[in-house]
């Protein structure tokens, strides 16, 4: 049975993010390291989202509060939007993205962030995130859901 990847590799979770999550491979690039975050939240495995966060910046984030979040959230997808280096012979890297989500009321959200990131001693870590302004979907555009429907007929009610 395939149980494809949270992070939308269509590959198999197995052989794409979880090996990164469980600890037995390290992300090659700072992309990989972004997808297998968000892939993180999705199975609640706050352990890797503190472990695979910078050391400088860890004590900004609270494990309860990562699982609580992680919990009461419905994920929907991940959307790159761009990369700058964060390949594996670089230093720092940059991901845009979007995750789809939707929260304990089922409405949707989006999490647009602009997140840096750094490499140390071979081992990619996140370092830090500004969050893009907040976007809520337009009545008429599709649903972040995943539905197929628009959002005025899904989750906008």
């Amino acid at each position: 049975m395939t149980n494809l990847c949270y992070c939308g590799s269509s590959t198999d979770f197995s052989t794409c993010c979880q090996p990164f999550i469980q600890g037995t491979k390290k992300a090659p690039t700072a992309l990989a390291l972004m997808k297998s975050r968000y892939a993180a939240y999705c199975v609640n495995a706050s352990d890797y989202l503190i472990a695979s966060t910078h050391s400088s910046q860890r004590h900004q984030y609270d494990k309860a509060d990562l699982e609580a979040w992680a919990t009461e959230s419905m994920w929907q997808k991940l959307e790159i939007l761009s990369t700058k280096d964060g390949q594996e012979n670089d230093i720092k890297g940059e991901v845009i993205f979007k995750a789809y989500y939707l929260d304990a009321q089922k409405q949707a959200h989006i999490h647009h962030e602009h997140s840096q990131f750094v490499k140390e001693n071979d081992t990619w870590f996140f370092h830090s995130g500004k969050i893009v302004k907040p976007t809520i979907p337009n009545r008429n555009d599709a649903c972040p859901c995943g539905s197929g429907k628009k959002y005025k007929k899904c989750c906008g009610r």
